[in-house]
């Protein structure tokens, strides 16, 4: 991720372009070096990200409690997370832009070897299956037993901001972007078989013990980051984290919450 510098203005707020590794989101750059005068990260008041998703996730890790905002255009497969790609008007995108404050979760887990991991998760936390071995899973909300037993392949909690992503696909509910709520959605639920997740309020602390450990190994991931062997994770919503997202307006991450929700 590396900035590119040019001669030419982009408006008063100080812009820094960076870019996945993809020879689009590469060529991206160089083309908006050209037209627009940016600065390295540490010196800017905006980002630019170039590329899909993923990049967006890696971005927002990186300038997590910086309060630089981070406007993304899409230069990758996935672009649910990014604006569409222009190379006209950046400046005025960027000042008319509507911003999204995003909180991240916080996971703490517990490896069978009795080490301690603690990692940040924008999208969310799962915690999966490691063998042909259903896992089976006990879990607790603020101190109190929901669930004494679950079979499944897994197990996620998503924020508002990741209702979208894994969570979806594994049926889960789509949250509106500012709704005070966090996803429980069971992967693949085997026993109980009905049961479909909860949705909890946004300062619940979630603990999920792994029952069976030795027979039925289980990983847990926060966004990108795994832990191999767990036995146990405790997740909540870190209120002293925070990143910053710009959307075009008529094109905000409520507004796209609310149209996936129709199917369009």
């Amino acid at each position: 991720m590396a900035a590119q510098t040019s001669h030419h203005t982009a408006g008063r707020r100080k812009i820094a372009l960076v870019a996945s590794d993809a020879e689009e989101a590469a060529e991206a750059r160089e083309r908006l070096g050209s037209l627009y005068e940016t600065v390295e990260p540490d010196a800017c008041d905006v980002i630019v990200a170039l590329g899909g998703d993923g990049f967006m996730l890696q971005c927002l890790h990186r300038f997590m409690n910086t309060g630089k905002p981070i406007y993304g255009m899409n230069r990758g497969s996935v672009g649910f997370l990014m604006n569409e790609y222009s190379e006209e008007d950046l400046s005025e995108r960027i000042a008319a832009a509507q911003t999204a404050l995003i909180r991240p979760l916080r996971m703490h887990a517990t490896a069978a070897d009795g080490t301690h991991h603690e990692a940040l998760a924008i999208n969310e936390v799962s915690m999966l299956r490691q063998s042909y071995q259903a896992a089976k899973l006990r879990i607790a909300v603020d101190g109190k037993m929901r669930l004494e037993e679950l079979i499944c392949d897994g197990i996620l909690v998503a924020t508002p901001a990741g209702s979208t992503a894994y969570n979806l696909s594994a049926h889960g509910p789509i949250i509106p972007i500012e709704a005070p709520l966090l996803a429980l959605t069971p992967i693949s639920p085997f026993r109980p078989r009905r049961w479909r997740g909860a949705l909890l309020p946004s300062k619940a602390r979630i603990s999920i013990e792994v029952l069976e450990a030795e027979k039925r190994p289980v990983s847990a991931v926060a966004d990108h980051e795994e832990i191999r062997n767990v036995m146990r994770i405790d997740v909540a919503e870190d209120q002293t984290a925070s990143a910053l997202m710009l959307f075009d307006r008529g094109h905000s991450l409520d507004e796209r919450i609310l149209a996936e929700q129709f199917g369009y």
